[in-house]
């Protein structure tokens, strides 16, 4: 190991150590998450694309990285990882690599022994904040901006793939996490996967579904006309997740907003507004959705830490979603109902 440092655009300069192998510069959007387990999970989430991801847990590593199947994607999408402590030692059934040689193998940097807790204090205070992970402290005028524009056609599938039989659900990827997939197939459906930009209107189908993703909602203007022509069909039910739902919402005519510094955790507590319930939720995601929404449309969930809007539905239409990750991996599968409805949404349209 040497030493290193992450500086954040804002002067803040936090030292530390990173592998040999490590050299240039390493650039991204600095973010915390607060899960003590799922490291492996958060990485391989597509929404992470652009971000060096903070780790609160004190302590990462310490039960390996498994075989690929277990993984939310085919790579490593974040720009990098600032730990506490990487752990020497890993112990698991599962585990086929040590942490470390996973981040070589895919070529992330990785920066450890930061003081993490006064980095996320940071960054609460800020907002999240550019960075560089690399030997010296760069200048604010020698950073480099990422292109949020480019995220979804970075990690959506390049072209339509079908899995299973039954109910035919389009399924829109941009960004899509692998346990989406694995949750809509428990049920007897046939899943046409397709790009962020494929115009499916036109086809037969009998539901939509908007996954997961990376970046500013509101430069996804393709995916959002493409919405705009779906929806016009109230009788095929549409359901959103996280990115998804500001997609939607942004097709319904209402606004979404940066969050300061985002939820990306897996113990976000959400109220169902009209059954009063509180869930604990897995989350991950920087924008959120405008309280103001057109006629017709209500929330649903409400975020119990900041109020902020958590999920909304149509009061006549089969049209709903939720920011939260209701096929979790790794948090709770409490709202895993919310597929259960999405079926059951599909089968009373037959």
């Amino acid at each position: 190991m040497i030493k290193t440092k992450l500086t954040l655009k804002n002067g803040e300069v936090f030292e530390g150590y990173s592998p040999t192998w490590q050299s240039g510069q390493f650039f991204g959007e600095v973010v915390f998450t607060t899960g003590m387990t799922g490291y492996v999970e958060s990485l391989t989430d597509p929404s992470y694309a652009g971000q060096i991801l903070t780790f609160t847990y004190p302590l990462i590593g310490n039960y390996g990285v498994p075989d690929a199947e277990f993984w939310e994607s085919k790579k490593i999408h974040a720009k990098g990882v600032i730990v506490s402590e990487c752990a020497p030692f890993e112990s698991h059934y599962r585990k086929k690599n040590s942490f470390a040689a996973w981040l070589e193998s895919q070529g992330v940097p990785l920066i450890t022994d930061v003081d993490t807790r006064a980095l996320t204090k940071e960054l609460r205070i800020h907002g999240t904040i550019p960075g560089v992970i690399c030997k010296r402290t760069l200048k604010p005028k020698e950073f480099i901006d990422y292109n949020e524009s480019g995220l979804l056609k970075e990690v959506s599938v390049k072209c339509p793939e079908t899995f299973g039989k039954g109910k035919r659900v389009i399924a829109i990827d941009c960004g899509m996490k692998e346990n989406i997939m694995r949750s809509l197939l428990q049920f007897p459906l046939e899943v046409k996967r397709v790009p962020y930009d494929y115009d499916f209107t036109n086809e037969e189908y009998d539901g939509v579904f908007i996954s997961n993703g990376p970046g500013d909602p509101e430069v996804c203007t393709k995916t959002i006309a493409i919405l705009k022509k779906a929806l016009k069909n109230d009788k095929k039910p549409i359901f959103g997740i996280c990115l998804g739902a500001q997609l939607l919402a942004l097709a319904i005519g209402a606004k979404t907003y940066k969050l300061k510094y985002g939820h990306r955790a897996q113990n976000q507590p959400c109220m169902h507004l009209e059954s009063g319930k509180c869930y604990l939720t897995s989350q991950n995601h920087g924008y959120a959705i405008d309280k103001k929404l057109p006629k017709g449309w209500r929330i649903s969930f409400t975020n119990l830490n900041d109020d902020s809007i958590e999920g909304i539905e149509h009061t006549s239409k089969p049209f709903f979603a939720v920011q939260f990750h209701p096929e979790a991996c790794p948090g709770p599968v409490d709202t895993h109902f919310l597929f259960e409805k999405f079926y059951q949404m599909l089968k009373d349209g037959s």
